[in-house]
């Protein structure tokens, strides 16, 4: 009877995942200002409105369809958010450090923006204690710009409530001197530079036009720019040959976009911290990582 059950929710927690990769990667701004507005005009709340547009986008048939609407009661209450926009937007990076619209080599710093009501990754996926795996979708009312870097004219990096929620943690537990494999636009170097108890953040990346989008634009609107050094490395050589040297206080990763592309990246970066036992390891979206183990 356990087995059956487990089994269940392992086909539910697949459905959920397929449904939703398809709609992200195809269609992510299908739902529309106009629609939201015609089912609250019957007086139901624009989370509501939009879980149930978002279900219909699915291919979910909630009123008809019993097992859909045991799907949709079971997860989208627990998996869709309407985010504020202005607690983003207070963010000390978004507050402090203005984006130029800049080209380096292949590599361009500009902001995107999400459309009204378009779905997003917002945080970790969360498993609950029988095993449900709970992506957590968030959407904006309003429109909601973002700083990126472009690759060949294809989002590579960006800074949105995914990121931001996603390194919390790794932010709060920072100390003393840190490492952080993954330059990006900078997001975590500058919040915990900004840290009274970090004294230093050593930050490697290989991209050589990133390097220089964040030096030459980013970082000098570091208020602490001074605790800030940039290597130009292979981030697994660094971590085989040179971090143990470091003497690391903290170490955080942030080397893959999601995590299709980072579960090997994660295995094999874990078998370098035997390397530097006095330092802390962190990664990002770990616990959405360890969902697919």
């Amino acid at each position: 009877m356990e087995t059956n059950k487990t089994e269940r929710i392992n086909e539910d927690n697949y459905k959920v995942l397929a449904l939703l990769s398809q709609y992200l990667n195809d269609r992510p701004d299908n739902i529309s200002k106009e629609e939201i507005e015609e089912i609250t005009g019957f007086g139901v709340s624009a989370e509501y409105a939009f879980g149930v547009l978002f279900a219909a986008a699915l291919g979910l048939d909630i009123v008809d369809n019993a097992e859909d609407t045991a799907l949709y009661n079971t997860y989208f209450s627990k998996m869709l958010h309407r985010l504020d926009i202005q607690k983003y937007y207070a963010n000390p990076y978004f507050r402090n450090i203005k984006i130029p619209a800049v080209t380096i080599g292949s590599s361009e710093l500009k902001y995107e923006q999400y459309k009204p009501y378009e779905a997003f990754v917002c945080n970790d996926i969360i498993t609950t204690p029988e095993g449900r795996l709970m992506p957590q979708i968030g959407f904006f009312e309003t429109e909601f710009r973002f700083p990126a870097v472009l690759e060949n004219n294809r989002i590579w990096m960006t800074i949105t409530p995914n990121e931001i929620e996603t390194m919390k943690e790794a932010v709060a537990g920072a100390s003393g001197n840190v490492l952080t494999y993954g330059l990006g636009m900078g997001y975590y170097a500058y919040m915990v530079s900004e840290k009274e108890d970090v004294q230093r953040v050593t930050i490697v990346d290989s991209n050589e036009d990133v390097i220089k989008l964040f030096s030459q634009h980013i970082l000098p609107q570091f208020g602490n720019a001074q605790k800030v050094t940039v290597i130009q490395a292979d981030a697994f050589e660094y971590a085989e040959q040179q971090m143990s040297q470091g003497q690391y206080d903290f170490v955080f990763t942030d080397l893959w976009h999601d995590v299709s592309d980072g579960l090997d990246m994660y295995l094999k970066m874990k078998t370098y911290e035997s390397l530097s036992p006095a330092s802390r390891f962190m990664y990002w979206i770990e616990q959405s990582i360890l969902c697919y183990l």
